[in-house]
């Protein structure tokens, strides 16, 4: 029978379109991706919504037991929920595929996503590059594989989107070493996170060039040095949603700015047309968020 992916877009519940709507009370089963992003609303008021129960599907259900999905639509109509918009994420490329090899009739309802969104920052779409994803480092794991992407960018004048990392449902360390599978609490990366691993990456790379004799460090394509601590760059919370924010600063004032709940992204310009600096100065200032915060803090103490 049939698959459909439909897009949620970014705020709650009510983001669905007329025609997402009517797909999902149609169909006989109701999946929601629970891990490629987060939906500010709890799975009550959806089921209330749709008419339907909704079963959350995580990254074990959809990368390693997709059949649970995908042997329903073999016989009846199965709607796939996916916040933001149905090709955001690789993972739904992959499960769209195993779904046509299984003979499955793919159907797709699309909505807003974050790479449309993003253009709330002051900059124009055209004008972005191949967008980045950053992830939580570890002790051990500390991927720089994006770097030259960013670097790519840099070079070309072109803005750089970072998709900031989400862990949800991730087995511990501990546990896989025991054999067990613990989850760890969900994690969101935050503007701050990812500015504080820029700037750890910067000082490393700065260091490397620093070894090196004259005047002038090379600059190659493997430690091209293409951003510094004073680089200008946006940070974006909860975008789509009442209490959305975007704000900006150089790296070093993001690294200890507080953007609130998520979830963020930041946002690297290149260069700007006259239009877009207009845009970006008219944004808030990063260095005010951490006085907004305490206020809004002291104000909640004092009611």
């Amino acid at each position: 029978m049939t698959l459909f992916l439909v897009g949620l877009g970014l705020g709650d519940e009510q983001d669905i379109s007329v025609r997402g709507l009517d797909t999902v009370r149609a169909c006989d089963h109701v999946f929601l991706d629970g891990y490629t992003s987060l939906l500010r609303t709890d799975l009550t008021r959806l089921e209330r919504l749709y008419g339907k129960k909704v079963q959350i599907a995580d990254r074990d259900l959809v990368e390693e037991h997709a059949e649970r999905i995908l042997e329903p639509a073999k016989l009846g109509k199965v709607a796939f929920l996916i916040v933001g918009d149905v090709f955001g994420a690789t993972t739904h490329h992959d499960l769209v595929l195993r779904a046509r090899k299984n003979k499955i009739d793919c159907r797709f309802v699309y909505n807003a996503s974050i790479l449309t969104a993003v253009g709330v920052c002051g900059l124009q779409l055209y004008r972005f590059g191949e967008t980045v994803s950053l992830t939580f480092w570890t002790r051990t794991w500390k991927p720089t594989s994006w770097y030259g992407k960013l670097a790519a960018n840099r070079r070309r004048g072109l803005h750089t989107l970072f998709l900031l990392d989400i862990r949800v449902r991730e087995p511990s360390e501990e546990g896989l070493a025991r054999g067990r599978k613990i989850f760890e609490p969900p994690r969101y990366m935050t503007v701050a996170n990812a500015a504080q691993q820029l700037l750890q990456l910067w000082h490393e790379r700065e260091r490397v060039h620093q070894q090196f004799s004259g005047d002038v460090a090379p600059d190659t394509d493997e430690w091209p040095l293409v951003y510094d601590p004073d680089t200008m760059c946006i940070g974006i919370a909860r975008v789509g949603q009442e209490d959305e924010l975007v704000a900006t600063g150089a790296l070093r004032v993001l690294a200890s700015a507080d953007f609130g709940p998520p979830l963020h992204s930041l946002v690297m310009p290149g260069e700007m047309h006259a239009i877009e600096e207009e845009c970006v100065g008219l944004l808030e200032s990063a260095s005010n968020l951490n006085t907004k915060t305490e206020c809004m803090e002291h104000a909640k103490e004092q009611s």
